[in-house]
């Protein structure tokens, strides 16, 4: 995909009134001017003086009307939505979707309607814009064509990543006709490709959400190169933007999009983070993690261990001050995902080379089993973490076999990562040996149970949630009983109860019911 350079502008006129030289009146997702000439328009920016308030009742009274009629035909007799190939009944069948479920599965930090921002902010852009309206009806019509596979069972299609299991997938689809997502996909390219040739058009927030969800869908399809071919086009967007800062002071959304989806695609971060005071280019922290420094030391002397890396020492004791506040005042789900974007960022960024000899093992032990406790306690939002996840678990317990080689006496830091990395490792070639690892340490520090083992924990990094305990008691308690039925990978947040979460790898795209 051809990407032009162009000058960041702070227009915020269409691009047909400007282009005419005619007042716009900035209305969203549509000016006056050309709903009357019947033209396509598109903003280089959103409109300040956008009425988001006006566009989520359009689109609440919208779904409203579906679950009255079945139709959306009381609400839009005359189809102003942008026009597909598809026919009109599943193009209203998918949209339907996509309010209902898709916009929750991908953003289940927020299960409200009025203000879920795929429904008050990300839909009402693609009314206005053909191409990201595509990509959305892509999402519902993925989900739908999985759906309709018969005899493939959740766990085949969770764990079978082989091209075998594809292929038949394939062949199921095209025997029953299903080729609404190729076709959504090739209208979905071919107007992207005119809005990225377009200077103006290149750098809407609308683009960056279309180009970003290609990726996911791609890498979701296992078609790893062309799913890096988007998030570079992606990045080299966002430059031209003027970074990141400038694309979150548009669309905040798009901007944690972006940089997590990115992440999760390339297998590394693609953008920096800010300082710890907020300062410079990339991913901000949040308000809370700001700590003073007597309390960084106080709490540095607390976690007695030996010496590790700055970085990775700063950012545990500033965790376990943000979830100390946490328990008192506890921050929205909004904010977990800002804190673990920037933590898991920060982390792998400052990783040295995997290849450095004179790496501590127990500084990287740290550093993984930092990134793995905030992938559980994020759970899946935009795209699932379980690739990167599996990478990780992995890596944490070829450093552990590495650290086993030199003196050590078990302690609460023990307890905690290898925790860590029996819920991160579930369903995984490495489970046993957490399993294994998690039976020597109870062994070592007479651990009888659960609760014995919720108390170490508790001493190193512990957020109380919702789900928490659930979500870490069953592997505990299989360590200490392998001979039952191990306990299944959980996908979503231990914040949230919602079980429409989506858990995919490379090569597969599967919704649990």
């Amino acid at each position: 995909m051809t990407i032009v350079s162009v000058r960041h502008t702070l227009r915020r006129s269409c691009a047909a009134c400007a282009k005419s030289k005619h007042r716009c009146d900035l209305s969203t997702p549509t000016c006056s001017r050309c709903v009357k000439r019947k033209v396509l328009c598109v903003y280089a920016n959103e409109p300040l003086t956008a009425t988001p308030a006006v566009v989520r009742k359009s689109t609440i009274a919208m779904g409203r009307s579906f679950e009255r009629s079945g139709t959306f035909s009381s609400v839009d007799p005359f189809d102003s939505y942008p026009q597909t190939r598809l026919p009109r009944a599943q193009v209203q069948r998918l949209i339907h979707s996509f309010l209902h479920k898709i916009a929750f599965e991908y953003y289940p930090l927020d299960l409200n309607a009025a203000s879920n921002p795929f429904l008050i902010s990300w839909w009402p852009l693609a009314l206005g814009d053909p191409a990201l309206f595509h990509v959305c009806l892509q999402t519902a019509c993925l989900d739908e064509e999985m759906r309709v596979c018969k005899g493939f069972n959740v766990t085949e299609l969770l764990m079978d990543n082989s091209a075998d299991l594809l292929r038949r997938i394939a062949e199921t689809q095209s025997t029953k006709g299903l080729h609404s997502s190729e076709l959504l996909m090739a209208d979905s390219v071919a107007l992207l490709r005119h809005k990225v040739s377009d200077a103006t058009l290149a750098v809407q927030d609308g683009t960056l959400n279309s180009i970003i969800t290609l990726a996911s869908i791609e890498f979701g399809k296992g078609n790893l190169k062309v799913a890096q071919m988007h998030v570079d086009a992606v990045r080299r967007l966002v430059n031209m933007r003027g970074g990141l800062n400038s694309v979150r002071q548009t669309s905040p959304l798009t901007a944690r999009m972006i940089t997590w989806v990115s992440m999760i695609v390339v297998g590394r971060p693609v953008f920096q983070t800010r300082d710890d005071f907020g300062l410079g280019e990339g991913i901000p922290p949040i308000p809370e993690w700001q700590i003073d420094v007597t309390a960084f030391h106080h709490d540095l002397s607390e976690l007695n261990i030996p010496e590790i890396d700055f970085v990775v020492a700063n950012i545990l004791v500033r965790l376990r001050n943000v979830f100390k506040r946490a328990e008192k005042m506890p921050f929205s789900t909004t904010s977990l995902h800002d804190l673990t974007s920037f933590v898991v960022h920060r982390l792998m960024l400052s990783a040295p080379n995997p290849e450095d000899s004179l790496a501590s093992p127990l500084t990287e032990s740290i550093r993984l089993a930092l990134i793995l406790y905030m992938f559980i306690m994020h759970g899946a939002t935009y795209y699932p973490h379980a690739v990167i996840s599996d990478k990780l678990a992995a890596e944490l317990m070829e450093i552990l076999k590495k650290a086993d080689t030199l003196p050590h006496q078990y302690c609460s830091l023990d307890v905690w990562i290898v925790a860590t990395g029996l819920v991160s490792s579930a369903g995984t070639s490495c489970y046993q040996f957490f399993v294994d690892r998690a039976q020597a340490v109870s062994n070592s520090l007479s651990l009888e149970n659960w609760d014995d083992a919720l108390v170490h924990i508790r001493n190193v990094l512990w957020l109380e949630a919702l789900e928490a305990e659930a979500t870490f008691r069953p592997h505990w308690h299989y360590s200490m009983a392998p001979g039952t039925k191990p306990p299944m990978r959980i996908c979503r947040s231990p914040r949230t109860t919602f079980t429409g979460y989506i858990c995919m790898r490379p090569g597969l795209i599967e919704s649990s019911p």
